[in-house]
C-alpha cells in the first residue's frame, strides 16, 4: 500500500485524498490503455464525490452531515467522518447557546435588549464560524474548533 506524502497514513488503492489528513494524493503513474475508455477504479467518476466536497457538504444542516457518517461509500474516511461530527457539534452548540437568549427575551424591555443582542452576536459571528468551516474543509484542511473539535475527533475515529 502507498503512503501520504503529508502524514504517513495508509492510503486504499486508489485514493485521490488520503482518509487521515484529507491531503490530496498524487495520481499514479498511468499505465498503459487496453482498450476501451471505462475510468479506472478509483477516479472521481466511479467513486462518487471527493472528500473535500463531502466535509465541506457536511456543515449544510443536520441531514448531509449524518448521511456522510453512515453512508457505506464514506464510513472509512476519516476526514468526511471528522467533517460530518463536527458539523453535528457545531449546531447542537449553536441550539444549545439559542436556548438560554430565546429564554431571556421574555422579559420586558432589558430581555428584548439582550435577545437582540444575542441574535446578532450567536447570529452573525455562528454564521462567520460556520462560513469558516465550510472553506477550512473544501480546502482539505481538518480545523478543529476548541471544545468539539477534540469530541469529533474522538467520534471518527471509531
Amino acid at each position: 500500500m502507498a503512503a501520504c506524502a503529508k502524514c504517513g497514513a495508509e492510503l486504499k488503492e486508489g485514493a485521490t485524498f488520503c482518509g487521515s489528513c484529507g491531503a490530496p494524493v498524487a495520481a499514479p503513474a498511468a499505465a498503459p490503455a487496453s482498450g476501451g475508455g471505462a475510468p479506472a477504479a478509483g477516479s472521481a467518476s466511479s467513486a462518487g464525490m471527493a472528500s473535500n466536497v463531502a466535509g465541506a457538504l457536511a456543515y449544510f444542516t443536520i441531514i448531509p452531515a449524518i448521511l456522510f457518517i453512515v453512508l457505506e461509500q464514506f464510513k472509512n474516511d476519516k476526514f468526511v467522518r471528522f467533517q460530518a461530527f463536527q458539523s453535528l457539534f457545531f449546531q447542537l452548540g449553536i441550539f444549545v447557546c439559542w436556548i438560554p437568549i430565546m429564554i431571556v427575551g421574555w422579559i420586558p424591555i432589558i430581555g428584548w435588549l439582550i435577545l437582540l443582542l444575542g441574535m446578532l452576536v450567536l447570529g452573525l459571528g455562528g454564521f462567520a464560524c460556520w462560513v469558516f468551516l465550510v472553506f477550512k474543509a473544501y480546502s482539505n484542511e481538518r480545523f478543529e474548533l476548541p471544545v468539539i473539535g477534540k469530541l469529533a475527533a474522538e467520534q471518527a475515529a471509531k
